[in-house]
C-alpha cells in the first residue's frame, strides 16, 4: 500500500492509478468513509484515460488513527501532502460532502498553480450549522445527536445512516441495495471513533464563506434536491452566490449519496465539465 507522511507524522494512505502523464483527477471522500467510496468514479475515469488519485482522510480508512488534527486546516494540509508527493498539476479536485469542504479549503490554501477545476458534490459549504448569520442551517442539537449516537453505538449508527437518509432508502418506493449499505458500514468501521467524533464538528461548524469568495478556478456545484444529509437550501444554493466562476447543477429527487445511486448520471456530467 502507498502512504505519505505528513509534517506532523501522520501516515496518509492513497491510491494513484493511471498514466502518470495524464491529467489527474483528485477525489476527496465524505464523512466517515474512505477513498473506496469513489470506486465508481475512479474506475470510470481510469477507463477514459485519466490519472485518478484518492486518499483516506486522517483517522479514516487505512490512514493513521491519530487522536488529533481532525479539522479542515489539517485535512487540507494532508491533501497537499499527497498532491505534493505525486507532484500533481493541472488537476481537477472533486469533493463529496465533507470532502467538498476539504477540496475547497485545499484549493484556496494550497492549490495555487496546481488546481485547474473544482467540483463540489452534496458539499457542506458554506456552513451547515444554524447561526444568527446563517438561519437556514441545522441546529446544533442535530449534530449533538450525531455525536451521541456515535458514542453510544457507532456500529448501529453507521448502519442506520446508509440504510435511511444517506441514499434516500427511507423514501417510499426506494429500491434498497443491501450491498451499498454494508459497503458504507465497512468503510465507516475501518476508521477511528475519535476521528469520526471530532469530524462532526469539522464538517458542521467550519465556515467556508471566505474560501468560496477566494476560489479562483471554475467550480461545478452538484447537489440532489432531496439531500437529507446536507440540505440544498443552506449549501449549494448559498455556495453558488459566492463563487466567481461557479456553475450550479441540481438533480431533482436525488439523495446525498448520488455518486453511488446515480453514478452514470454523475460521471457523465463530471466528464463534460472536465472536458469543457
Amino acid at each position: 500500500m502507498s502512504f505519505v507522511t505528513t509534517s506532523d507524522g501522520v501516515e496518509i494512505f492513497y491510491k494513484d492509478w493511471g498514466p502518470k502523464d495524464a491529467q489527474p483527477i483528485v477525489f476527496h471522500h465524505g464523512w466517515p468513509l474512505s477513498s473506496d467510496d469513489w470506486d465508481g468514479q475512479m474506475l470510470f475515469f481510469l477507463g477514459k484515460g485519466y490519472r485518478v488519485v484518492a486518499h483516506d482522510r486522517r483517522g479514516h480508512g487505512r490512514s493513521s488513527q491519530v487522536w488529533d488534527g481532525h479539522d479542515m486546516d489539517h485535512y487540507a494540509a494532508d491533501s497537499a501532502a499527497v498532491v505534493d508527493k505525486l507532484d500533481l498539476r493541472n488537476a481537477v479536485h472533486i469533493g463529496h460532502s465533507t470532502g467538498g469542504g476539504q477540496a475547497l479549503h485545499y484549493t484556496v490554501k494550497h492549490g495555487a498553480g496546481r488546481v485547474a477545476k473544482l467540483v463540489l458534490i452534496g458539499a457542506v459549504p458554506p456552513l451547515m450549522l444554524k447561526t444568527e448569520a446563517n438561519p437556514g442551517g441545522l441546529p446544533l442539537e442535530v449534530f449533538d445527536g450525531f455525536r451521541k449516537a456515535l458514542a453510544d453505538n457507532r456500529a448501529q449508527f453507521f448502519h442506520d445512516v446508509p440504510a435511511g437518509p444517506f441514499y434516500g432508502y427511507n423514501r417510499p418506493g426506494a429500491k434498497v441495495d443491501q450491498g451499498v449499505i454494508w459497503n458504507w458500514w465497512r468503510q465507516g468501521m475501518m476508521g477511528g471513533a475519535k476521528a469520526h467524533y471530532d469530524g462532526i464538528k469539522a464538517f458542521s461548524e467550519t465556515d467556508f464563506t471566505e474560501d468560496l469568495k477566494a476560489c479562483a478556478v471554475p467550480t461545478l456545484v452538484m447537489h440532489g434536491d432531496d439531500d437529507q444529509i446536507v440540505p440544498i437550501g443552506a449549501s449549494a444554493h448559498e455556495s453558488i452566490k459566492h463563487l466567481k466562476q461557479g456553475t450550479l447543477k441540481v438533480y431533482p429527487g436525488l439523495p446525498h449519496g448520488l455518486c453511488t445511486t446515480h453514478a452514470d448520471v454523475v460521471n457523465a456530467d463530471l466528464l463534460a465539465f472536465i472536458k469543457g
